[in-house]
């Protein structure tokens, strides 16, 4: 039985890529079910986020007919051509390990040490375990994982300074308009990277806040939580000239916000500067808006420039990460060492 890794990431794959191949949390579950149904693989974990789409699996076949298999099922599941192999990576056996490893302890991630993906791979794996799609190797495997990550966070230095793709996207929004005092925030898409970036725009002085979102409800608690104004969701237009940053956040499969439509608000608002922040895959906004004066779009990519000053205090930290990892990879290895799942091979 061998463990193994295949997807796409901010790495491999621009933006325009990885919303080809995302799943929607209602249909991983799904996905796995149909993945398993064609019995290459024994076990299986599927994470989709905005940065990358990873398939976690265990298979007690050759990984050179495995992977290719696993290649197949992605590009028809999704209705996608095939990604090319600069795209889309696999790893296989201790380097599979050491990849998930990576991810759950923000070393992957497209801001080095953040936080969020544990959170968002704990979830992916809750939902393989509820539909019965993992197995010893992989719950033995992500739970060390989650430890790992604790024992990185507490022993290490790499998440000094800000770690979250939230905090960029105010750092972004602060250097755009020379701070945040009398700026006002609206969110578009109620979910939880839209509430902590809105919580971090807020803490760095933004002015006021509205939320909208398809279930009112949800915007009006958030909006409560967050000492907001709810807003409707076929209602949000009619705030849009007293707004300076839109956070724009749902899951749907077409741009909530195209250059037509946008061109058509902007007419009521003196030309005053408007910052979008689109941190939904599929993509909310239309790409083109870039080209219209006094519009700044900033998409999960663009994000990457304002990560990568972040960097610069953690690259010490990240040696000392990698050898944490190698050790605890070696540890789980000897755990599952044994004549019943065959994993010794691996251990050269």
């Amino acid at each position: 039985m061998t463990p193994l890794v295949l997807g796409l990431s901010h790495h491999t794959a621009p933006v325009e890529i990885r919303e080809r191949f995302a799943f929607s949390e209602s249909d991983i579950s799904p996905a796995l079910a149909r993945l398993r149904e064609r019995g290459f693989i024994s076990e299986a974990v599927l994470l989709s986020t905005c940065n990358r789409v990873e398939l976690y699996a265990v298979t007690p076949r050759p990984v050179g007919e495995t992977v290719p298999a696993l290649r197949e099922f992605l590009a028809l599941d999704r209705q996608q051509h095939l990604p090319t192999p600069a795209e889309l990576y696999s790893h296989a056996g201790p380097g599979g390990l050491e990849h998930l490893f990576r991810v759950a302890c923000g070393l992957d991630s497209l801001v080095l040490g953040e936080t969020e993906i544990l959170g968002q791979l704990k979830k992916a794996y809750d939902l393989a375990l509820a539909g019965g799609h993992t197995g010893r190797v992989l719950n033995k495997a992500f739970q060390r994982a989650f430890s790992v990550a604790k024992k990185i966070r507490s022993e290490t230095g790499i998440q000094r300074g800000n770690t979250s793709v939230a905090s960029v996207a105010v750092d972004l929004a602060e250097r755009i308009f020379e701070g945040l005092r009398n700026r006002d925030v609206m969110v578009i898409g109620a979910g939880e990277m839209s509430e902590k970036t809105a919580r971090a725009l807020l803490s760095r002085g933004a002015r006021s806040l509205l939320v909208s979102n398809r279930s009112f409800e949800r915007a009006a608690a958030l909006a409560q939580e967050l000492g907001g104004r709810a807003v409707h969701f076929d209602e949000w237009e009619q705030e849009f000239p007293g707004i300076d940053i839109v956070i724009s956040s749902t899951s749907a499969p077409h741009y909530v916000l195209d250059r037509p439509r946008l061109e058509r608000l902007l007419r009521a608002r003196s030309g005053r500067s408007l910052l979008l922040i689109d941190i939904a895959v599929p993509r909310d906004i239309d790409p083109s808006v870039k080209l219209i004066d006094g519009v700044f779009l900033a998409d999960v990519d663009d994000l990457q420039a304002v990560a990568d000053e972040h960097l610069r205090g953690r690259r010490e930290e990240v040696a000392r990460c990698e050898v944490l990892i190698r050790e605890q990879v070696t540890l789980l290895l000897n755990s599952l060492t044994g004549p019943e799942n065959g994993l010794s091979r691996l251990r050269g």
